[in-house]
This record gives C-alpha cells, structure tokens and sequence, in this order.
C-alpha cells in the first residue's frame, strides 16, 4: 500500500536531495482538520475577496509583482493559463526548446505555430543560455511572433540574461513569459541569481521545488498590462481545479510568511552551507560538482548555486552514480541524466545532509580511480535540433500509424518522447525523426534514464502516409 511506503520512507534514513523544498522535515499537524471546501470566512480562490484576496497580495509584494496567483495545480496550470492569454488562438509564439512539457501542451491547446530557440551547449554537454542576441535574430526574421516564452533557471539551474532578453522583447511591445518553476528563491540573498520578477511580464514559480511548500504548489506573477489579467483569470477558472485544497494553499502562505519573516537567516545559513559543501568537494579526482566558474561566460549568464550538479567524468554514467548514492549511502537525488546526477537543494536542508552527501561522493570518487572513461549521453548529445514539419496539434489530431522504432526514420513523430525529469521533449509531434533520435532513445534506455512517451515501444506513433 502506498501510504504504508510512504511512512516507512519516513521513518529511514533515506536524505531526501530532491523537492520538495521541505525536506519532510515540516511539522504541520493533521492535514484532515484543515481539509475543507469554501466556507464562509474562508474566501474562494477563484473569486477571492477576503483572506486569500490578501494572502495573494501578500505574495505579489514579496516578490515585486503587479499580481500574484496561487496555484494549486503547480507550474504546469500557470504556464497553460500565461500563454493562452498573451497569444490568441491560432497565434504564433517564439518557445525556448528546452521547455517543459507544459509549454508544449499549451502549444497543442491553443493550436499555436512555434519558432523555436535552441539554447547554447556548453562544454560540458549541458543546456546553456538563451542570450538576448537569439531572441533579437528571431524578432526581427518573424513579425508576426506575439509573445515570447523562455525557461530560467533551467533545471540544472542555469539562467540567462532576462534582463537583455525582455528589453529585446518589449522593444517589440510583446510579453515575456518567464517558467521560473525552478526559481522561487531567486532574488531573497546577494548568493543567487536576482528574481525574472523585475523584468518578465509573467513569471511562473513552483513553491514547492526549492521553498518549503506542499508538492504541486506554485505562484503565476503578472508585472505588467501586456497581458491582461481578466484573461488569465478565466484560464485559470479553466486549468485549475475548481475544489483548491486548503491544505496545499495554506502549505504556500506558511512556506512565504517564513522567507517574509526568517529569509535573512535562512538564506545565509543555506549559503553558508552551500560553500562549505563545495569547499569539501573541491578535491575530488574524477567526479566534479560544478559551479558557476566551471562554465564560459557565453555559455550561461548566471548560475544557482543550489543546484549541485555531479559531472561523473565519464567513468559511470549519472544514472549509476545516482544508484550507489541511494542504495549504499542512503542519499535520493532529484535526477540523473546521461554523464551527470542533480542534487536539489533548499533552505531546509542540514549541515548533517551536506557531510553524508561530501562522504559518500568522497567513497564513490576513489572507486573510479581504476576505471576507464566510456562514450556517455550528455544532455548535448540528446537535446538537438530537430527539423518540423507541421504543428503540434496538426500531428496529434491527424491520422496515425504505429511503427517499429527504426521505421520511423524520415516519418513523422505523432507523439512525445521526453526524459522525465526534466520533462523536455527529445522530439515533439510534427517533427521529424531521424537516425540519431533513434539512437538516443535506445542508448537513454539502456543507460536506464527514465523515457516516457513511446506507449508502444519498441514502437513509435507517426503520422500517416
């Protein structure tokens, strides 16, 4: 049974490195005597007028927004809301590549025509910047592009230039929409990247991931009149729930009144952590935990140092340094991914957490000493360009055919294929499938990475002749 799962997760010793940012370490009492509907005095988050109205106000001048939302249906509703209300139906919008899948389904929803901006692959194989100079080149071959939607921090917790990318975009008088969902501590210590809050027009944060909030809660900022908010309150009315759970909303009030209330102390306390974390690591032989300086300047604008990213050197694969850090060190990562594992961090995390997670990387690292390097996955080699041929939505509701994986070459996919995490799609409906997208989804399924999509392997959905 689950629940029978989940108390014994809790009562192990199992280190949580992945979200929610509270780290199961919250006390909250018994969820069920705060489990209710809208009664009077308790306002409706659809309609708010009293408490929450309030709370949501709250929020918005924390972080310098013009409005603040609260979600209880995570990023995903708040991102489906923020694109169908900057772009009309049958619209075009310019999407960063590396985009959750929740863009992609807004895509579909809103039958949307997508350019696409590829980000910049560093040297070490990941997913880089989106700089101001792309977006620029973009705007100015395509006219008719009405709004803009790019991903910072990435889930590896690069950043780029908002700051460049909007004065690009609003010289053009188009929204920026910002997924933020990794993001929601930006902009409370001088130690992480400052908040897209002060220059996007919509911004979409997940509570849940790095503040310690309930799994699925998230915050929609509108900061400015470019995309109008009676509109992205009925698309809220239509992807969120109309039953909000107090206890998640409750969850994103108390995880806020902490940063208001103790931010100082707990961002300086996590940054101190933080570096003394990365100082133990710094001697490490063949594994690396790499930081901001690890990458060239065009590479990434900025970097959050909260995100450890564990670069294997090619010895094992990220998929396998994730294994023995959970099966002999009793350490659960957030992801793994080719040549590198993630450890995501928060303000809840303990100094107890960080010497368990430097121990074990220590053990692990002189294990390798007698391997020898071997051909791995990077997210470089599984994120490439892809050539379209039709819309999203034209692939999905068109007629299909189900074929052998290696068949497909030179047809057209009619479904996803993503990693999960992160969500990014490998290759999305109405793109082409060529010999290396086959190889990669074969290779990422040895490697034991986490392929979704495919309901049919090893065959693929493609469009019909």
């Amino acid at each position: 049974m689950l629940e029978e799962k989940l108390r014994e997760l809790a009562k192990s010793e199992i280190y949580p490195f992945h979200m929610p940012g509270h780290k199961r370490t919250m006390d909250f009492g018994n969820p069920y005597s705060m489990d209710i509907t809208e009664i009077d005095g308790f306002d409706n988050l659809h309609h708010p007028t009293g408490i929450l109205r309030d709370a949501q106000e709250q929020a918005a001048e924390l972080y310098g927004s013009g409005r603040a939302y609260y979600l209880v249906n995570g990023s995903t509703c708040g991102i489906l809301a923020a694109i169908s209300a900057a772009v009309p139906r049958t619209g075009k919008i310019l999407v960063a590549r590396n985009s959750h899948k929740a863009v992609y389904h807004a895509l579909f929803l809103r039958q949307l025509t997508a350019e696409y901006l590829y980000p910049v692959i560093t040297k070490n194989g990941l997913q880089g910047q989106i700089t101001p100079e792309m977006v620029e080149e973009k705007l100015k071959e395509d006219a008719q592009i009405q709004a803009v939607v790019i991903t910072s921090p990435t889930y590896d917790g690069i950043v780029s230039d908002i700051r460049g990318i909007a004065k690009a975009v609003h010289a053009r008088n188009i929204p920026l929409i910002v997924d933020e969902a990794h993001g929601a501590h930006f902009g409370f210590s001088s130690e992480f990247p400052e908040n897209a809050v002060r220059y996007a027009d919509a911004v979409i944060m997940s509570v849940h991931k790095t503040l310690p909030a309930f799994t699925q809660t998230a915050l929609l900022h509108l900061c400015s009149d470019r995309i109008d908010h009676a509109q992205v309150e009925k698309y809220l009315g239509i992807y969120e729930t109309s039953s909000p759970s107090y206890v998640l909303i409750v969850g994103i009030e108390r995880s806020l009144r902490m940063i208001r209330e103790e931010g100082n102390e707990l961002f300086a306390n996590y940054a101190g952590m933080l570096g003394e974390f990365r100082q133990s690591v710094s001697d490490l032989r063949n594994l690396k935990v790499l930081d901001k300086n690890d990458f060239m300047e065009e590479e990434i604008y900025d970097f959050d140092r909260g995100k450890l990213l564990m670069e294997t050197g090619g010895k094992i694969s990220g998929q396998e340094l994730a294994q023995r850090l959970l099966h002999s060190h009793g350490l659960q990562m957030e992801m793994a991914c080719g040549n590198y594992a993630v450890a995501l961090t928060s303000v809840m995390d303990t100094c107890e957490g960080f010497r368990r997670l430097s121990e074990a990387l220590h053990e692990i690292d002189r294990t390798l000493d007698v391997e020898k390097e071997k051909k791995i996955l990077s997210p470089g080699d599984i994120y490439q360009k892809q050539k379209k041929a039709e819309e999203i939505w034209e692939a999905e509701e068109g007629q299909q055919e189900t074929v052998a994986l290696e068949q497909a070459v030179g047809r057209e996919s009619a479904e996803y294929v993503y990693l999960y995490p992160p969500g990014i799609p490998i290759v999305v409906p109405g793109e082409w499938v060529n010999e290396r997208t086959v190889r990669v989804i074969e290779e990422s399924r040895r490697l034991g990475l986490d392929v979704e999509g495919l309901q049919n392997f090893p065959r693929i959905n493609v469009v019909k002749k």
